[in-house]
């Protein structure tokens, strides 16, 4: 006879998400949480939005959700690039960056009815873009950035202003830099 798993309930479960996603230090999936907690994954987005509501930092990438730790933001650097590329020009893109230690936190278009759209990305190494794009043509999904042209925005964060520079000198050598801001 097999033993049928209880499901965690509510707030227990909440709190287990929490810890969870406390503790790891990479995404963990909706579905990984739902299997952990013996419920659906829609419960589980649900638990992500009640959770986010109680203003807990849960940011929700291709890779799965993660726990964005404050006090750990003040010591990377940011910038937000414009680019534009064709749609299979995005690996070589994402790949520059990545290659350059810099972690691309999100991607942003201006749409003519809904204004700025963002997406979270999260991507800070192969490992991570090869994961999204593999999840991009698997589910079919389109890039915001074929609603603009392939015109996009991107803030991408680095340890170091050199890390920043070099990524960004070689967006601009591969013809996909349109500008920068501090």
């Amino acid at each position: 006879m097999v033993e049928k798993r209880k499901k965690v309930l509510g707030e227990e479960r909440r709190e287990l998400i929490l810890h969870w996603l406390l503790q790891s230090i990479t995404p963990i999936t909706g579905n990984e949480l739902a299997e952990r907690t013996n419920v659906s994954r829609q419960v589980i987005v649900q638990d992500i939005s009640i959770l986010k509501a109680r203003n807990h930092s849960i940011l929700a990438t291709a890779q799965g959700y993660m726990y964005i730790k404050q006090q750990g933001e003040e010591q990377m650097l940011k910038r937000r690039i414009a680019c534009q590329h064709l749609p299979e020009e995005t690996e070589q893109e994402l790949m520059i960056l990545v290659d350059h230690g810099v972690t691309v936190k999100d991607v942003m278009v201006e749409h003519p009815i809904y204004g700025d759209l963002t997406a979270s990305l999260m991507l800070s190494n192969r490992r991570d873009v090869h994961l999204f794009l593999t999840k991009m043509k698997s589910t079919n999904a389109s890039l915001l950035s074929e609603l603009t042209d392939g015109v996009h925005l991107h803030t991408i964060e680095a340890e170091t202003n050199e890390q920043l520079d070099d990524a960004t000198d070689a967006l601009k050598q591969a013809g996909f830099l349109l500008s920068i801001t501090e």
